[in-house]
């Protein structure tokens, strides 16, 4: 009886098979309305992406545009975008039209060489006697063209001086003061101080050293010097050396 009653308890209000049921309905339906959701606002980003792809390849086309204004065809001349091969101009040339040319930014970029050039010839701190303040760079573009940077040209132009031993020497000065200045400078930069001595008797006071090979009591092994095959007579079976014939 007991049997009984627990499995009809268990069944009716804890395992109940019809509620059961309905939940697990209930949760298909939310995964499905979840699902729908997700994949809209999959479908949305996706949109967006490309979206937002295609204004900037168009924000570049049109920087690209600005930026290659020059080759917009004239009235005498025909641009490489306008070919009279062609029957209608490339869409380059349509937007180079509508676009304008790209103006080139004044940079205010400082010089390496503001204060080098106060170093140059002999100064070396700017000049005491100029108190007014310097005066504002020139507005000007620069150039278009492969022009070297200002900077660079002024550094090269300003360079210091570097003289030979012969112009830096003096008129004046003995011609045996300038050998010692060179002997001196020689001595300060040569590579090895051992003398080269090409003479035969130079080296006959020398110890002999031996290599490695030949230091050891073993000494070194003949094979490939004196022979290439090892012959050993002592294990012969005959007297003479068998030789094969075809």
């Amino acid at each position: 009886i007991q049997k009984r009653w627990r499995g009809y308890y268990v069944r009716k209000y804890i395992h109940n098979y019809y509620a059961l049921k309905k939940y697990l309905e209930a949760i298909s339906v939310n995964n499905e309305i979840v699902r729908n959701e997700l994949q809209e606002y999959a479908e949305m980003k996706e949109k967006e992406e490309k979206r937002k792809d295609i204004e900037k390849k168009e924000k570049e086309k049109k920087y690209q545009a600005r930026k290659m204004h020059y080759l917009l065809s004239t009235e005498k001349i025909a641009g490489i975008y306008n070919s009279p091969f062609r029957k209608s101009p490339d869409p380059m040339e349509l937007l180079l039209r509508k676009s304008k040319p790209l103006s080139h930014r004044q940079q205010q970029m400082k010089s390496p060489l503001s204060y080098e050039l106060y170093d140059w010839p002999t100064c070396k701190r700017p000049p005491t006697f100029s108190t007014a303040q310097p005066l504002p760079p020139i507005g000007r573009q620069k150039p278009q063209g492969p022009f070297r940077d200002t900077a660079e040209v002024l550094q090269q132009r300003h360079k210091p001086l570097e003289p030979t031993l012969r112009v830096a020497a003096s008129i004046n000065s003995p011609p045996e003061k300038a050998r010692e200045e060179m002997k001196k400078e020689e001595w300060r930069n040569c590579i090895h101080d051992n003398e080269f001595l090409p003479f035969s008797s130079y080296h006959k006071n020398e110890k002999y050293d031996p290599s490695i090979h030949r230091s050891v009591k073993y000494g070194q092994e003949t094979y490939g010097i004196k022979h290439f095959r090892e012959v050993q007579p002592k294990k012969w079976v005959a007297d003479k050396v068998s030789h094969c014939i075809f």
